[in-house]
C-alpha cells in the first residue's frame, strides 16, 4: 500500500514505570577500574571489555527526543572504545569521537549531532537496521583507514552458526558489539510468537560455556538510564551503568506478516503470514521485564588493527 509512514526495522519506546538510581558501573571503567578480560580457554570464557561508554538515547535534538535512537547511539558506544582506549581517528569531517568525554556537559550536544549523523548515515527512517549501522561504521572509520588503519565488520545471526554464545564471545574479544533484540507478542495461532518492534544495546561482557544453552552477559542499554524520566534527562548525560541480562536459547513458533510494499497500490500485509520454527536466545534480567518475551537475534561485530610499520 503506497503510504508516507515509513514503518521502523528496529525501534524502542520509553520505560514505564519505576525510576532506577543511577549507579556508577566498574565494568565500563569508571571507579574502581574496569580489567579486561579475553579468556577463552575452552570449555568455559569469560570475555569483558573496558572503555566502553554508556551514551543516552532520550536526548532534546534528535526526533521524537531520540525515542528510536538505540541503534545510533549503541553505534556511538562502539565508536568510543576504539577511540578512547585504541586511539582510532574515528570521526566526521572536523568533529573526532577521541576528542569527546560523554560525561562532560561541555561536550553533549556535540555528542547529540553526532547520533545524528550516525543516524543519517545509518539511514534512520524512524528505526535503523543492523546493515545500515554497518554502512554508518565504515563511514565514520574512513579517517582511520585513510591513516592505515584497516577495519573490518559483519554480522552474525542466531541461525547462521551452531554456537551462538561462543562465537559472541570470541568476536567480543576483538571488541564490544551491536545486539539487537525483538520484543515478541502472541502470534495469531496458540503457541506462536510475532515481533513487535526491538531494541540495540551494546554488550561489554559475557560469561559462559562453549556449546552451552545459556550466557551471561552485560550491556551498555541506552535506553535504561539510571535517570530516565527526572528533571532535566533530556539534556544531561546519566551515570554510566553496565546492566546484567542472561540469554537462554530457544526455539520458537514464529509468525512472520507478510511485509507491505509502500510502492504498490495494493496492501500485502492484509495477505495471511507464515509460520517457521526459528532459533532465537530470550533474554531477562531485572531490568528487562513488560508486557512480551525478549529474544535476541543477531550482533554486529566490529574490528580495527593499527597501521603496520
Amino acid at each position: 500500500m503506497i503510504r508516507k509512514t515509513v514503518l521502523a526495522a528496529v525501534t524502542t519506546t520509553a520505560l514505564a514505570g519505576a525510576v532506577y538510581p543511577a549507579t556508577a558501573s566498574a565494568d565500563l571503567g569508571t571507579p574502581p577500574p574496569c580489567v579486561k578480560v579475553t579468556d577463552l580457554t575452552a570449555p568455559t570464557f569469560e570475555v569483558r571489555q573496558c572503555g566502553v561508554s554508556d551514551v543516552d538515547q532520550f536526548r532534546a535534538g534528535l526526533e521524537n527526543n531520540g525515542n528510536a535512537y538505540c541503534g545510533p547511539t549503541s553505534l556511538y558506544n562502539v565508536m568510543h572504545y576504539w577511540s578512547h582506549v585504541q586511539k582510532a581517528p574515528i570521526g566526521w569531517v572536523t568533529t573526532r569521537v577521541g576528542n569527546l568525554d560523554p560525561q562532560q556537559q561541555s561536550d553533549y550536544n556535540v555528542i547529540t549531532n553526532s547520533l545524528g549523523r550516525i543516524g543519517v548515515d545509518a539511514k534512520y527512517d524512524g528505526g535503523t537496521k543492523m546493515g545500515n549501522l554497518r554502512t554508518a561504521w565504515n563511514i565514520a572509520t574512513k579517517p582511520a583507514r585513510d591513516a592505515g588503519w584497516s577495519t573490518a565488520d559483519g554480522n552474525l545471526s542466531t541461525t547462521q552458526t551452531s554456537d551462538f554464545a561462543g562465537d559472541l564471545a570470541k568476536r567480543l574479544a576483538q571488541g564490544p558489539l551491536q545486539l539487537v533484540y525483538g520484543r515478541y507478542k502472541d502470534g495469531p495461532q496458540a503457541g506462536s510468537l510475532q515481533r513487535n518492534g526491538g531494541h540495540i544495546v551494546t554488550v561489554v561482557s559475557a560469561k559462559g560455556a562453549f556449546n552451552d544453552t545459556t550466557v551471561v552477559l552485560k550491556l551498555a542499554d541506552p535506553g535504561r538510564a539510571g535517570d530516565h524520566g527526572q528533571d532535566g534527562y533530556l539534556t544531561t548525560q546519566s551515570a554510566y551503568e553496565s546492566l546484567e541480562v542472561y540469554l537462554a536459547r530457544k526455539i520458537i513458533w514464529e509468525y512472520v506478516p507478510v511485509a507491505d510494499d509502500e510502492n504498490t497500490p495494493e496492501d500485502e500485509s492484509a495477505q495471511p503470514g507464515t509460520y517457521r520454527y526459528v532459533e532465537r536466545w530470550e533474554l531477562t534480567g531485572p531490568r528487562y521485564t513488560g508486557t512480551t518475551r525478549q529474544f535476541v537475534e543477531s550482533f554486529n561485530w566490529f574490528a580495527m588493527a593499527k597501521p603496520v610499520g
